[in-house]
């Protein structure tokens, strides 16, 4: 029976919530290889199903990832790693990657994910501003390597590895399966993310060891994981809401966490549902528009199976909510969060709370989300459009300290302004309205302008470039880039091609422009800056004329 969601919140105490989740304390010392390991250590007991590309599938225990990670907590030793250094980690969902995470932790070391689409551009900025000890990867991204300029020492999983590089197999077969968690303040980073931005650089979002709270109040009250679950989070852990709840989260509560090492299908999803009885599945609303689709003769052989369905990214339309009810009997809720709060306004599985279509939902517990102005100074009444702001005075489980090595004008007196735009429902819901600032939302990732431009001006096609989101039914946006060519360069389908994938080596394959506009000049205020917006409410016209039609 769920828990009446008033209730919980009347009665939440940190404290309650330290002695339900950790084996450590705040005020006493944390390790999160410790709470998400060893503390579940127990014959048998299952920490991870892996299943490989060809659909092989194996386990590691928590008695098995113990001595795996107290091995890898032995290689960075040896290397110098210590606790509080940072470490990178270029790999994809495979065992390695779970004990490359959890034996970091284990010294107390900072954990930094490479998404494993990122070029080498991406990569080397995000190692160098993490002042990254080294990089974990295997054979098939190891070449990226090559072009990053400074590389760490690198340690590359794989039966023969590059000369110079550390053989992965080889080191951790050589060192001793003991070493004790080193315990950290809960101040002390665990985790270093990147976030997109649209003035700058991606920014760097150190992670406390205190967020494990709040991870773990999302897996029990929103993801209403229960101990009969089988759990698969099909998010990649190279980003937040993976590394989050694919990995911590699951693994904090001592659950069995899933990773598929294969591309995302409408086939192989289906097929491991079934296979693994999967009950409790957390994605996106791309994956999830992707299933429907293909049909409700594709969904059959797991309708009724799916106890609970969780999405995160980017707002569930209320037709999906619909199909999900209809064709799979299964009820899927939308959450809200980001890099740098975690999840914090959802319609709780675990929660009893009325649940508006369209609405991301309520404060998480251990929060309270409020609607402001843009000046962040008044907090707004139902139905009026403001900015989505966590009150941090009112908020005990709020742990993001601010961008690594920068100033953070988000914080506005007691508020952190996340730059969304909302409305507070009559119900005490909140319904997302739309992004205050650039980032563009495409297949449930957040992709920041100002990156593609830097890489398409380094082309010597390019002198100017602006890149917003155009609309589109199947990943929300789709990055478009208007381009004003140089001197010389004349527009056609081969340079677009030729830009394409340009940017897509250098970036990623998420984030390289899928269409672009050849143009003579860009909007700019007098000041002459680019004005963004005009090109993508333009786009939004677009879109809506072509619906029309």
């Amino acid at each position: 029976m769920k828990r009446s969601y008033s209730s919980v919140i009347a009665a939440f105490t940190v404290e309650a919530l330290e002695r339900e989740i950790l084996k450590g304390s705040l005020a006493g010392g944390l390790n999160a290889c410790l709470e998400c390991c060893d503390a579940h250590v127990a014959p048998g007991k299952v920490a991870l199903n892996y299943v490989a590309k060809d659909g092989t599938l194996s386990t590691l225990t928590f008695e098995e990832l113990r001595d795996q990670t107290a091995r890898f907590a032995n290689v960075l030793t040896a290397l110098g790693v210590k606790a509080g250094d940072r470490i990178s980690g270029l790999l994809p969902r495979t065992p390695e990657l779970l004990i490359t995470i959890l034996g970091a932790w284990r010294i107390g070391a900072v954990y930094n994910p490479l998404f494993t689409a990122f070029g080498p551009k991406a990569i080397e900025h995000r190692v160098k501003s993490a002042e990254s000890k080294l990089v974990v990867t295997d054979l098939v991204n190891r070449p990226k390597l090559d072009d990053v300029v400074d590389c760490p020492p690198v340690l590359t999983v794989g039966d023969t590895v590059p000369a110079g590089d550390l053989n992965f197999k080889a080191e951790l077969a050589a060192r001793d399966a003991g070493f004790e968690p080193v315990l950290r303040g809960a101040d002390d980073a665990f985790l270093l993310m990147f976030t997109s931005g649209t003035t700058g650089l991606p920014k760097g979002v150190p992670v406390p060891l205190k967020a494990l709270l709040s991870f773990g109040v999302y897996m029990r009250d929103a993801v209403d994981l229960r101990p009969e679950d089988k759990f698969w989070n099909i998010a990649d852990p190279g980003w937040a809401y993976g590394l989050y709840y694919a990995v911590t989260g699951p693994l904090l509560l001592g659950h069995t966490t899933t990773f598929y090492e294969g591309s995302f299908t409408v086939e192989s999803t289906y097929k491991l549902i079934k296979d693994l009885g999967i009950t409790n599945l957390a994605g996106s609303p791309t994956a999830y528009r992707l299933l429907i689709a293909a049909g409700a003769e594709a969904a059959a052989p797991v309708k009724g199976q799916l106890r609970a369905v969780s999405s995160a990214g980017e707002p569930l339309n209320p037709e999906v909510i619909r199909w999900f009810a209809e064709h799979l009997a299964a009820p899927i809720n939308d959450h809200y969060g980001q890099t740098e709060l975690g999840m914090v306004v959802n319609n709780h599985h675990g929660l009893d709370h009325p649940i508006r279509l369209g609405s991301a939902g309520l404060s998480m517990p251990g929060y309270r989300a409020t609607v402001v102005n843009e000046e962040g100074t008044e907090e707004l009444p139902v139905g009026k459009p403001g900015i989505l702001a966590l009150d941090r005075s009112q908020s005990p489980l709020f742990w993001f300290p601010g961008y690594l090595n920068r100033d953070t004008p988000s914080f506005v007196g007691p508020y952190y302004l996340t730059g969304d735009t909302v409305e507070l429902n009559d119900d005490g819901s909140i319904s997302f309205v739309g992004r205050s600032d650039d980032i563009i939302t495409s297949a449930g990732y957040r992709i920041g302008p100002f990156d593609v431009e830097s890489a398409l001006i380094e082309h010597a096609a390019v002198v100017e470039a602006a890149v917003v989101g155009k609309p589109d039914p199947e990943r929300t946006e789709i990055v478009k880039a208007f381009v004003v060519l140089s001197k010389g360069f004349e527009p056609s389908d081969a340079l677009v091609e030729e830009l394409q994938l340009y940017v897509r080596k250098r970036l990623s394959t998420h984030s390289f422009p899928r269409e672009i506009e050849f143009v003579t000049d860009l909007p700019k205020t007098p000041s002459g800056k680019v004005q963004r917006f005009i090109l993508r409410n333009q786009e939004v016209a677009k879109a809506k004329e072509a619906s029309a039609a």
